[in-house]
Formats: C-alpha cells, structure tokens, sequence
C-alpha cells in the first residue's frame, strides 16, 4: 500500500529519479521555465525552492551543497543572478500553470517558471 507516501517514484530506481530532478532543476535555472509533466512540476517545486533558498543564504556549505547537485554552472548562476531577485521573500518563488494533455499519451502538461 501506498499510504502517507509523498514522493513520486516515476518508475524509476532512486540514482535515476535524483538525475531526473538534478537536470529538471538546472533547466529551471538556466530557462527560467520549463514545460513538463504536471506531475514532474509538482515534485520539482519544493526541490528548487530548498535549492535557491541555499543560495540565498549565501553560505560556503550552502554553495557547495549546490555545485555538488546541479552543477558549477547552476551554482553561479542561481547565487549571482536568482538569489539577488529574492532577498526579501521566504518562499514562493515557483509558479506552475497546467496546459491541455498531451496528444501522444494523455499526459497532463504544465510549464513551472521562476516568478
């Protein structure tokens, strides 16, 4: 049973899933927004939040916690262009939009943007 289960698996194994949102996180960065599943969205949200508000901080553990996730590009771009643009909010810096289905399989849609 799948009770009180928060995360998504995608049926995918963990080292795989980690991959997944690592480059779904480094697309959001590097795009500013993206369009996937909503599901995907939905798991990527509180993911890229903890990661910005690392950057936020602006600590040495902080920045290498982020080099270590998504990369040396990632990290300077989310402390020296993203963190700036937050520093009076605690939160809320994602917004996700559902579009229609796909065609191909059905799949519910939805584009998640920095705001």
């Amino acid at each position: 049973m799948n009770h009180g289960k928060s995360k998504r698996k995608f049926g995918r194994i963990r080292k795989v899933r980690k991959s997944l949102l690592n480059s779904l996180v480094l697309a959001l960065i590097l795009k500013n927004k993206i369009k996937t599943t909503e599901a995907k969205a939905r798991s990527l949200r509180p993911y890229v939040e903890k990661i910005i508000t690392q950057g936020r901080l602006g600590t040495l553990a902080g920045r290498r916690n982020l080099v270590s996730k998504i990369g040396k590009i990632g990290a300077e771009k989310i402390v020296k262009d993203i963190a700036p643009r937050y520093e009076k909010s605690f939160g809320g810096y994602t917004r996700i939009t559902k579009l229609p289905a796909r065609l191909s399989d059905g799949a519910l849609m939805a584009v998640i943007e920095l705001i």
